[in-house]
């Protein structure tokens, strides 16, 4: 167990709180970030795209011209798809592109990147993180004034109505409750800002 410093808005130690080297010690495992952003990000796309094949073009039921006799080539189509206006031949049609490794695999890697981040001293544990009211200007002046970060990903309760709805709209800042944490939110700050209730939450469903 290692045990990590909890702090106030004001960066002052307040507390110290043990956490398991299964979730905060492990090793960067490279290959489990691509496998699970690659799920992220593929898991994204919508599958859409489709052309028409000859099947689907109007048009093009009848023989442009007889067999033979004519001189040309022979066709049995307007539209196949080497005239203009043609189908088109092996086109892309819709897909589902869903992808899912194994659950270890996704915990593995959200182990890692919490591992990389406690490592590089930019998890940073709050004893807890309360707003008046949902002011925007409150939180930013906070995090970069008082904390004294660029941006960052905070994380606390879901029920932390005023915090979420003030982080939200800041720029360089993104929310998020502890059941929804993700790696590509991890690997896209440099920084975790954590109420030490979310992170024993973490620590809870990953251990």
């Amino acid at each position: 167990m290692a045990k990590f410093d909890v702090v106030d808005l004001d960066l002052k130690k307040v507390s110290e709180l043990e956490l398991s080297d299964e979730v905060f010690g492990a090793e960067p495992n490279a290959h489990l970030f691509y496998e699970v952003a690659k799920m992220q990000q593929v898991n994204r796309r919508r599958g859409t795209v489709a052309v028409k094949n000859t099947s689907l073009v109007s048009g093009g039921g009848k023989k442009p011209w007889k067999q033979k006799g004519t001189g040309r080539a022979r066709q049995g189509s307007i539209r196949a798809s080497h005239w203009v206006g043609g189908g088109k031949a092996m086109g892309p049609k819709p897909r589902d592109y869903f992808y899912r490794p194994p659950k270890k695999v996704r915990r593995g890697a959200l182990k890692a990147a919490l591992s990389l981040r406690a490592r590089e001293k930019t998890l940073i544990i709050l004893d807890g993180f309360k707003l008046d009211a949902p002011k925007s200007k409150q939180a930013f002046d906070a995090l970069t004034k008082r904390l004294k970060l660029a941006g960052a990903l905070v994380i606390d309760a879901k029920d932390n109505i005023n915090l979420h709805r003030s982080v939200r709209n800041l720029a360089k800042f993104d929310v998020l409750p502890p059941e929804g944490l993700n790696l590509e939110s991890v690997l896209r700050h440099k920084h975790l800002v954590v109420t030490s209730a979310a992170i024993k939450a973490i620590e809870g469903a990953l251990s």
